[in-house]
C-alpha cells in the first residue's frame, strides 16, 4: 500500500480513507518530532491530511503517496516552526519507542527503554537540520533518495548532515555520561 496505485478507480474519499488509515500515526510521529507537542502534531497532522484532501487531484505520482504527505508534512511543520507562537512554545513530551523483540528480562527491558529514549531526547536536541535527516533515515527507515525528495536537498548535503548530526548525537551522548 505503498503507492496505493489502484488497480480499479478509487473515489477521493475511498482514497483519502486508505492513506488515514495507512499513514496517519506515521505522519503524527513526524510531525512530532519538529514541533515536541503531541497536540499540536495532531491538529498539524489533521491539517495534513485536509490540505491532500483538497489537493488529491493534484497529485501527479512522481512520488508515493508516502512521500508526499511526508513532504506535505515537513513543510508545514517548518511553517509552524517560524511562527511567532511556537517561538515562545516549550513544551516536551516523552517519546513512546518500541520495545526490543526477544527481551529477557526486565532489567534488560528498562536499560534498553532507557538508552533508547534517551538516544530519541538527544536526537530532538538536535538543530533541526540534522534531526529531520536522522529522523527520516534511522527512525522512518528512507532511502537517501527518498529524503532529497522529500527535502529537495542535493544527496550530499543529506549525507553530510547525517554524518555531522551522528557526531553531535556522540558528543552529547558522551558529555552527558550515559
Amino acid at each position: 500500500m505503498n503507492n496505493l496505485i489502484p488497480e480499479k478507480e478509487f473515489s477521493n474519499e475511498e482514497l483519502i480513507t486508505s492513506l488515514i488509515e495507512s499513514y496517519w500515526v506515521s505522519v503524527k510521529k513526524l510531525a512530532f518530532t519538529y514541533v515536541k507537542d503531541w497536540v499540536l502534531a495532531e491538529d498539524i497532522t489533521q491539517e495534513v491530511f485536509i490540505k491532500c484532501y483538497k489537493n488529491l487531484d493534484q497529485f501527479r505520482g512522481e512520488s508515493s503517496y508516502k512521500t508526499w504527505l511526508y513532504r506535505v508534512t515537513v513543510n508545514r511543520c517548518k511553517d509552524e516552526y517560524k511562527s511567532k507562537w511556537f517561538k515562545t512554545l516549550w513544551i516536551f513530551e516523552e517519546i513512546k519507542d518500541k520495545v526490543g523483540e526477544n527481551i529477557v528480562s526486565a532489567e534488560i527491558s528498562y536499560l534498553k527503554n532507557y538508552e533508547e529514549t534517551v538516544i530519541s531526547e538527544l536526537v530532538l536536541t538536535l538543530p533541526v537540520k540534522y534531526r529531520e535527516v536522522i529522523i527520516l533515515y534511522y527512525y522512518e527507515e528512507f532511502s537517501l533518495e527518498e529524503i532529497q525528495n522529500l527535502l529537495s536537498l542535493n544527496i550530499n548535503t543529506i549525507k553530510t548532515r547525517l554524518r555531522r548530526g551522528k557526531m553531535k548525537l556522540k558528543k552529547v551522548y558522551e558529555r552527558n555520561g550515559d
